[in-house]
């Protein structure tokens, strides 16, 4: 008997092909899924949010080999680079509170009469 054009053993091959593979992902799948419930955890911990049940049942079903990637930790912890934290717009007040402001009310000042001098010398209504 063939199962389109498979001998009976090719067949039974291909089925344990399909069975392992599928074994595969549901494994890659739910550890995904218990390395978020972990990051979920931890999130409720830092922010003091009840624990859900549903989370530690997925971590306990993945096992103890559950790990974190280390940037998503730092983001949890807080600890961003220090490259983040200037492009960053809580970054760029602190490089604000910094300036002087006198320095920066004469550079505003200095932008807009070139400004308009430029204006004038395009526009002939000016």
């Amino acid at each position: 008997m063939s199962h389109d054009g498979m001998s009976r053993e090719e067949y039974e091959e291909y089925q344990k092909q399909m069975v392992e593979e599928k074994m595969e992902r549901d494994a890659e799948y739910s550890t995904r899924k218990a390395e978020r419930a972990c990051l979920r955890t931890c999130l409720r911990d830092k922010y003091r949010i009840p624990k859900s049940e549903q989370d530690e049942i997925m971590i306990q079903q993945a096992g103890d080999d559950i790990d974190v990637p280390e940037e998503l930790i730092k983001m949890v912890d807080g600890e961003a680079p220090p490259e983040e934290e200037k492009e960053s717009i809580m970054g760029q007040m602190q490089n604000l509170q910094n300036m002087d402001m006198e320095q920066i009310k004469e550079k505003a000042q200095a932008t807009f009469v070139e400004m308009k001098s430029k204006a004038e010398e395009k526009c002939t209504v000016m």
